[in-house]
């Protein structure tokens, strides 16, 4: 017996371990379902006993009904060694990334461990970006940087979980680009992927919520098997732990700073040089030098933007962080990066939003240690 909500293997024995259920809950939960079946076996109530196979663990529980996340004992290695069998099936890979945050959302090797399989990469959070932001240009930047990774996708899909058309679409691609075959769906943490399988199961099914998610990295422990038809499946696995991403040095109430869940409102901001841009306490931008120009920053609209003089930022940011300068980092510090821009270009900082530079400007971007920083040309305006 397996949970649905993470794909861990039920067990009573250790509460501290993946899976564990108490003893009581699972004795009345196969009760239910013993009782389901011999309604179904009388041709009565079969979809009662569908909706009985909601079988979740402990964790999986509290996380889905109290926002509860209890530590795993899953490690990167772990995560990667589920992965590796992808490669050895005959199956299609659809490769879930974060539109918000492609470079951060991004598997190391991904060509290695899908083996020749055919791949479908899916941009996933479309809702979240401005409207400004156009379908086929953006299609064709992620199509430029799949490429330089060794990624060569059939197909490239911008879709958001919450638009059913979207939904729809993408439904349709699998089974064209699947050909009878296993679907395996893969991803980092944090870039919606199991959201978007759930979107799949109610368009499908009717069903909602099935898979458990939330902001928290590494909700899906194991496997998930969704039937597709009697000889194939849509298999959800664990989420990539990827540690160049902002998620890992957040405290659990600020991860929604860096999950936007609504359309992100641009502020742009009138800079002359030797001024600095913070992000609550979790990033810093600074303008060195070049000409006063607009610096437009691409951030969850909950975020603090505050501005200050470049000279005494440092000794600002220690006096004030965790509360004008909020929410704070967990375990680390800001270290500096220092750019020369010569066109119009995006300063991103992994996981978290971006600053539009739209002149010729020397620009540091201040990040915890660990975390990616990353210039590209500008994908608005």
């Amino acid at each position: 017996m397996y949970c649905i909500g993470c794909g861990a293997k039920i067990q009573t024995e250790d509460k501290n371990a993946l899976g564990f259920l108490p003893a009581g809950a699972l004795k009345k939960k196969k009760a239910e379902r013993d009782q389901m079946e011999a309604v179904q076996a009388g041709d009565e109530g079969s979809e009662a006993f569908v909706k009985n196979e909601d079988l979740y663990c402990q964790r999986c529980f509290r996380l889905r009904h109290y926002n509860e996340i209890a530590p795993t004992s899953l490690t990167d290695a772990d995560f990667l060694r589920l992965l590796k069998e992808i490669g050895q099936h005959n199956a299609l890979i659809v490769n879930v990334v974060d539109i918000f945050d492609f470079n951060g959302s991004l598997i190391p090797n991904l060509h290695k461990l899908t083996g020749g399989n055919d791949l479908l990469m899916v941009a996933n959070k479309r809702d979240v970006l401005p409207k400004s932001l156009k379908v086929g240009k953006m299609t064709a930047w992620l199509r430029e940087q799949a490429a330089s990774r060794g990624l060569k996708p059939k197909d490239i899909l911008i879709t958001s979980a919450q638009n059913k058309d979207d939904v729809a679409e993408l439904m349709e691609a699998i089974e064209h680009y699947r050909r009878g075959r296993d679907v395996y769906v893969v991803g980092v943490t944090n870039v919606g992927k199991s959201t978007l399988i759930n979107a799949i199961i109610k368009s499908a099914s009717g069903s909602e919520d099935v898979i458990t998610t939330s902001r928290f990295p590494g909700t899906t422990l194991d496997k998930i098997e969704i039937p597709l038809d009697e000889d194939s499946a849509l298999i959800d696995t664990p989420g990539i732990i990827h540690r160049g991403q902002m998620a890992h040095y957040l405290e659990p109430e600020d991860l929604k700073y860096v999950s936007p869940r609504k359309e992100i409102n641009p502020k742009t901001y009138q800079l002359n040089p030797e001024q600095t841009l913070f992000f609550g306490g979790l990033a810093r931008f600074d303008f060195i030098s070049g000409e006063r120009q607009g610096m437009t920053a691409y951030f969850d609209n909950e975020i603090n933007v505050h501005r200050t003089k470049l000279e005494g930022a440092t000794e600002f940011y220690e006096k004030h962080k965790g509360e004008l300068l909020a929410p704070a980092l967990v375990g680390a510090k800001l270290v500096r990066r220092e750019f020369k821009i010569t066109d119009k270009s995006d300063i991103v900082f992994s996981g978290l939003g971006w600053v539009r530079v739209p002149q010729k400007a020397v620009v540091a971007a201040w990040v915890p240690e660990g975390v990616d920083v990353v210039v590209r040309k500008a994908l608005i305006g």
